[in-house]
């Protein structure tokens, strides 16, 4: 087959059962975040590439080696959006939201960065994320936090994953850690890893996060940012803390944790697994008090996070996806004189809501086999004695057991 006809590496086709866990995932993201005051927003895929310069740093990776970046017709650079945060934050200040504060987002879809594609990892891949925006108070942290806590247990995921916490502290805090960090850091330069070395001067706090072994084995005897923190991010660490205690969601210290960007501070938190090897994160996010700002727009407080739909697909256990809709049913049609009442019974079903999938070729058997393939728990049977006497037979798929109903009987228990 040709290379044009495949999929592009990187990418593939999401078949029904796939998607089947992908609406679980949002539909359940979607009514988590509307019990919190979160309402829906959708930007566009594609965005002028200065919205994520700007807003990710020149020295970032997703800039210089993952942004699928290009020339449109009309000679303007536009960039496939890599992320959500970024997007939202423009459509605050084009769309003149300054003055609706607070502003609680909910978004979900696809986003592009051209990477090595690994397990739960794609160059199109698909995130959820919520933004809150107009917030000082380290309760909306302890709110966003305590949203995506509730949405892994709803997904029936909370027992598979730890959340880990972190501050990076005000302004103050990470212009007095930088400085020391630096100093620490200079005397090893020769030795920090290629990327390291480059960040030393442009954005120091990014190589807390390397995973290169020689970039960690300095960093064990580095000066930590706790040290170094103002009064006033002590208490507010201490106050998302003490509120995620309040609301029973256990968490781990991680003062390696951090998000390079200016614009992050305070909180910063993963929820992590160890059922995924090496992409132990499934969901990240953080307070960004300097992103509107950057952009041009006024200063903004603003918290948030994002998890990738495959990592948790992939962590999704069958059990859990019920919740998809409600249990299929058959009709089988035994015999040509039931055609017309078997199309009406799976009409009426289907408006009560049911999910009804009607095998239409093959024999008896058959068509038996194609329902329990496609995952039907009940056959209702109609052939020519059915008809007749105007019952139906119900035969349950996962015991065999079957029973004849009157219409009547029959709407009665399934009503």
């Amino acid at each position: 087959m040709s290379n044009n006809l495949q999929a592009v590496r990187g990418t593939r086709d999401l078949l029904p059962e796939e998607c089947d866990r992908f609406r679980f995932i949002t539909d359940t993201s979607y009514n988590i975040a509307r019990l919190y005051g979160y309402g829906e927003i959708a930007t566009p895929i594609f965005e002028f590439t200065d919205v994520f310069k700007r807003t990710l740093g020149e020295t970032a990776d997703i800039v210089n080696k993952e942004m699928y970046t290009f020339l449109d017709r009309g000679g303007d650079s536009l960039t496939l959006r890599p992320e959500g945060t970024a997007s939202i934050a423009r459509c605050f200040i084009s769309g003149g939201f300054a003055q609706s504060l607070p502003v609680r987002w909910f978004y979900s879809g696809p986003m592009f960065r051209y990477e090595r594609p690994q397990k739960g990892r794609y160059r199109q891949f698909h995130q959820i994320g919520v933004e809150c925006l107009g917030v000082n108070s380290p309760l909306a942290d302890v709110e966003c936090l305590a949203l995506s806590y509730d949405l892994l247990k709803a997904l029936g995921l909370i027992d598979k994953v730890q959340l880990e916490i972190n501050t990076l502290g005000d302004l103050e805090s990470r212009i007095r850690y930088r400085e020391q960090l630096v100093a620490f850091l200079a005397k090893y330069k020769q030795d920090l890893s290629k990327d390291s070395q480059d960040r030393l001067d442009k954005n120091p706090l990014r190589i807390l996060d390397s995973k290169d072994e020689r970039d960690q084995k300095i960093l064990t005897e580095a000066p930590h940012l706790f040290q170094y923190l103002t009064e006033d991010s002590k208490q507010f660490f201490e106050t998302v803390k003490e509120g995620l205690s309040r609301l029973g969601i256990p968490f781990l210290i991680n003062p390696q944790l951090v998000r390079g960007l200016d614009y992050y501070c305070h909180t910063v938190f993963e929820w992590t697994t160890t059922q995924l090897g090496a992409q132990s994160a499934v969901l990240s996010g953080g307070r960004y008090d300097g992103l509107i700002q950057s952009m041009g727009g006024p200063q903004t407080p603003g918290v948030g996070w994002a998890s990738g739909v495959e990592r948790l697909s992939l962590l999704l256990d069958e059990t859990n996806l019920h919740k998809v809709g409600p249990k299929k049913i058959a009709v089988i049609i035994a015999d040509e004189s039931a055609e017309m009442r078997s199309l009406q019974l799976t009409h009426q079903l289907r408006q009560k809501g049911f999910q009804v999938e009607m095998p239409l070729s093959g024999n008896l058997g058959k068509k038996m086999k194609r329902a329990d393939k496609a995952g039907c728990s009940w056959a209702l049977v109609l052939g020519e004695n059915e008809i007749k006497e105007q019952k139906i037979t119900l035969k349950d798929l996962s015991s065999g057991a079957q029973e004849t109903l009157s219409e009547e009987q029959f709407w009665n228990r399934w009503s």
